[in-house]
């Protein structure tokens, strides 16, 4: 059975003008086309039920962009074989009105600015943008703003957090969103602390908090500055750790800590935080016990026979002997990873107050060393 006459001469009319992308309203029977003139629109007519109807109209679509009515599936074998997503096989995609492809596009590492403003148009939601702001390509082009306004916009409807940090992370790009976004969005988090979380993974040395210096930050600046200036590396961290940036990133991790919603949060926020220490990560093994990485760093056997790190140790001890309880916290941290939740998280998925309980073999440690970073102790 073929399609009705009128669909059939209005879709091969919208399909010979160069279209650049079509999405079907399968509920309405309606078919939709983005061409260089604007939104071009078709009501179909079925002559059959409307789900076969629908098929062949994606047949008849894939046909004439594709060369073979498979579709999505057919045209993704090809583009396997292929071995890279070209921008002409993104733009051939987003002609197909199929929703799996556009998803195909949005996370293809090939997307331009151009072909991301054409999957907007063919599929905008949040997964989607997101999936966009990944790349630098749109990120720097003309849709960035316009995705980035978009997730501010949805924020306060999404539900799960590890999306909320994701959102907050890539919105928060340079050049994105204004300063007055950019606080809003830090005062969001005080209520709800995922927001806090995007902050930290995105702009750990530029955070909106109000902090002071460690007490000893004045103190050991001058050794700390040559140090870090001749290449050692817990120097350079030392410094960062002390400053008031510093002290504001880790106060936010405190805030994060002492309440994360479920395991998301606390998972993304170790992330953070082994991001932040990588620097001086004194070894690639993963330790699964907070025990074994407090009594490592109490005694620096972590640092192992790396002569460097021993060396830059023993100049940082000669100029500054007091630093060594600082040391020692920053040891513990560098350590820190998903690693440490993952016995834990195997075993339940408790949230709230029931999950917090269950991770204070490892946050209450941390706390303890977090307060001596922060001069509370």
């Amino acid at each position: 059975m073929q399609l009705a006459q009128e669909d059939s001469l209005r879709l091969n009319v919208l399909l010979n003008q160069n279209v650049q992308a079509i999405r079907i309203d399968e509920g309405k029977m309606l078919v939709y086309g983005l061409t260089e003139k604007g939104e071009a629109k078709i009501q179909l007519n079925p002559n059959c039920k409307d789900e076969l109807y629908i098929k062949r109209i994606k047949e008849t679509i894939s046909s004439h962009i594709l060369g073979s009515p498979g579709g999505y599936p057919v045209f993704l074998k090809r583009w396997t074989r292929m071995g890279q997503a070209r921008a002409e096989s993104l733009e051939n995609l987003l002609k197909l009105g199929e929703p799996e492809a556009v998803v195909a596009v949005v996370g293809a590492s090939g997307i331009t600015d151009e072909i991301a403003r054409r999957a907007w148009w063919a599929m905008p939601n949040a997964e989607n943008a997101r999936r966009m702001l990944a790349r630098e390509d749109v990120v720097q082009g003309g849709m960035g703003k316009e995705l980035a306004d978009f997730l501010l916009e949805f924020l306060p409807f999404e539900e799960e957090p590890v999306n909320v940090i994701e959102s907050v992370r890539l919105v928060l790009q340079p050049g994105l969103i204004d300063d007055e976004q950019r606080l809003d969005l830090w005062k969001k988090g005080q209520r709800k602390n995922a927001f806090l979380v995007g902050f930290l993974a995105s702009a750990p040395d530029e955070l909106p908090e109000d902090a002071r210096p460690h007490p000893h930050h004045q103190e050991w600046k001058t050794a700390l500055e040559k140090q870090a200036a001749e290449g050692n590396q817990l120097a350079k961290m030392l410094w960062r750790l002390t400053s008031a940036q510093g002290q504001a990133y880790m106060k936010t991790v405190e805030s994060v800590l002492k309440k994360p919603a479920n395991q998301d949060v606390i998972v993304a926020l170790f992330k953070t935080l082994e991001d932040y220490f990588k620097e001086i990560r004194p070894h690639q093994e993963l330790r699964r016990e907070i025990d074994l990485i407090l009594q490592d760093a109490n005694t620096h056997s972590c640092l192992g026979d790396d002569s460097c790190y021993k060396e830059q140790l023993a100049s940082l001890y000669k100029q500054i002997p007091d630093s060594q309880p600082l040391i020692e916290s920053m040891l513990v941290f560098s350590c820190i990873g998903e690693q440490l939740l993952n016995p834990i998280f195997a075993l339940t998925d408790a949230v709230g107050s029931v999950m917090r309980r269950k991770i204070e073999p490892v946050t209450t440690p941390l706390s303890t060393h977090l307060n001596r970073i922060l001069a509370k102790n």
